[in-house]
This record gives structure tokens, sequence and C-alpha cells, in this order.
């Protein structure tokens, strides 16, 4: 028996199978950055006990060709002394890629560009805060992994919770 038998009773109105959701990388740069050593700045030396608080933003916006969408991660940093409460330094990465997506239902789009491309992008934004801050004179952080799938339903939740709070129209 040959492997064309497989293919027979495809023609018979079977529905097909959806196609699978396709995502590409097309690039990713530093779209801006800003390192600032307030530690140096002050002339300041010594140890000290970091607090470290991270912000992350996502934005995602789609290009003039098909299929393609620029998302953007924002990450501020921001190092102070546990002790004094003074900064030791601020960190601005704004990270983007372009991504050619196809075969996600429009519904669903939103969510994909907002938790599968910064999934991909993580890495390398993670990579270059360390590099940045070893470069700046600090042991080089190393961003935990970020959980989009939660980053994006508090999001939602804050979306909701404004829109709620925003009296109706019409309503005096």
């Amino acid at each position: 028996m040959s492997d064309a038998s497989t293919n027979e009773g495809t023609g018979n109105g079977a529905a097909q199978p959806p196609a699978q959701p396709k995502m590409n990388v097309l690039a990713q740069y530093i779209r801006d950055m800003s390192f600032e050593n307030v530690l140096a700045q002050k002339g300041a030396t010594g140890e000290t006990q970091p607090d470290i608080q991270v912000q992350v933003n996502l934005d995602a916006r789609k290009r003039q060709t098909e299929n393609q969408y620029e998302v953007l991660m924002k990450l501020n940093i921001t190092n102070k002394s546990k002790a004094t409460g003074d900064t030791l330094f601020l960190l601005e990465l704004d990270y983007a890629g372009v991504f050619q997506v196809e075969n996600v239902p429009d519904d669903q789009l939103h969510p994909f560009l907002l938790i599968e491309c910064p999934r991909m992008l993580f890495p390398f934004a993670r990579r270059i805060v360390a590099d940045v801050t070893r470069d700046g004179g600090f042991p080089p952080l190393n961003l935990e992994t970020i959980d989009f799938i939660a980053l994006y339903r508090a999001e939602i939740q804050r979306r909701q919770q404004a829109q709620a709070s925003q009296p109706a129209e019409g309503q005096a």
C-alpha cells in the first residue's frame, strides 16, 4: 500500500484543521536607552544593600506591511539603597521587535502580541540590562523571568476598573 492512500479523502468535504499560528522575528533593536549612575555622580563609594524595582510596560502597533507588528517592551529599573533610600542607578530601556504574525484570529491577536512576542524579546533585553549595569560599575543585574500572562491580565483588569470608575455618559 502506498503513502498516497493516506491523502485520499481530503476532498470529501471534511474540514481542514486550522493553520497553526506562525511568528517570525524580522528585527529587534534598542529604540531608546538611558543609564544614570547616580552613585558615581555623588562621589559615593562603598557597599550597600540594593533595593531594585522593575517596571515593565508593553505596547504593540500594526505596521504598514500586512501581518507585521512592532512590539515595544519598556523597562524602567531603579536601584536604591535599602539603608538610606538614595538612588544608586536608573536604567530605562525601550527594546522593540518587528514580528511577522500569521494565522492568529483577530480576537486572539492582542494577547498574542503582548504575551508571545515579549517572551521572544525578553532574553535579549535581559542580556542588555546585565551588560549595561556591569559596564556602569555595578554587579550585573540578571532580571527574573517575567510572567507576561499575569502582566497582560493585570493590564486588562486595570483597564476594566478604569472604565467602570468613569461615569456613564448622559448621567449628571
